[in-house]
């Protein structure tokens, strides 16, 4: 059986990258499995003008303060970087961090960023066939690399699209990474569970994250809800305008007490 895990999402929007820096410093000693970032150029809600810091140095700059939490995207988006050259920048934090990446992607989805840094924003379908091609390009050049990352780099697959999204998942990725409520989260479970055995893998294989929604942050025991549709890794996501994170202290009494449970 596996451990539930907590992640937290530091948002990089409306902050100084001092403030960030601590706040991914305070999770690790808080006790999180594991720190995320985002993968876009503009705040995704406020001042949409707001202050913004790029997603994979900042994660070089984490792995560099941090010791033991895994880091990575939640999610990169697929579009905006040479499939090889994202393999070895991933392989490359991953030797700076001694081997604690996790490599999270998606088809990518947010307009503003494509249009203001001059990406083709295409259509949900072209965006979706131009990731499905590129994860095994990604696969081979992290075999390829020398030297290679210190371990398997994990891959992350987020989005829910039952068609393609989650048929990628199965074909490709070592964590899901959804949204939605208890039963959303059982029916997509449900969904992967059917391509794994479409494709003929072990649905075992891949850990099932989940979203916390931020009203639910002071609720722990709504945790018990998604573990028992099936998730995993639970991610709980703070921005700038309000890094405090004491409170979630609540959500890691919860999770060593239910592991505890679980033996």
């Amino acid at each position: 059986m596996r451990k539930i895990r907590l992640g937290l999402q530091i948002q990089p929007q409306h902050t100084g990258y001092d403030e960030l820096r601590s706040t991914a410093v305070q999770a690790e000693e808080m006790g999180f499995d594991i720190v995320f970032n985002w993968d876009h150029f503009y705040p995704l809600f406020g001042d949409g003008d707001g202050r913004h810091f790029e997603c994979w140095t900042m994660l070089a700059s984490f792995a560099e303060v941090t010791e033991r939490v895994e880091l990575g995207p939640l999610v990169t988006c697929n579009s905006y970087r040479n499939p090889s050259y994202l393999a070895d920048m991933a392989r490359t934090v991953d030797h700076i961090s001694g081997g604690r990446v996790i490599l999270g992607i998606g088809s990518g989805w947010f307009r503003k960023d494509y249009e203001e840094y001059g990406y083709p924003f295409g259509t949900a379908g072209s965006r979706l066939r131009d990731l499905e091609a590129n994860l095994p390009v990604i696969e081979n050049r992290l075999r390829r690399l020398h030297p290679p990352p210190l371990r398997d780099v994990p891959i992350l697959i987020g989005g829910g699209g039952e068609k393609v999204t989650l048929r990628l998942v199965a074909q490709h990725a070592d964590i899901w990474h959804g949204f939605g409520d208890p039963e959303t989260t059982a029916h997509k479970n449900a969904v992967l569970d059917r391509w794994c055995a479409d494709v003929g893998r072990d649905p075992a294989e891949i850990e099932r994250s989940i979203g916390v929604p931020k009203d639910r942050h002071r609720d722990p025991s709504y945790g018990d809800e998604l573990v028992a549709a099936g998730a995993h890794l639970l991610t709980l996501g703070v921005d700038g305008t309000d890094l405090r994170i004491d409170h979630l202290g609540e959500w890691v009494d919860w999770r060593d007490q239910r592991n505890r449970d679980r033996g």
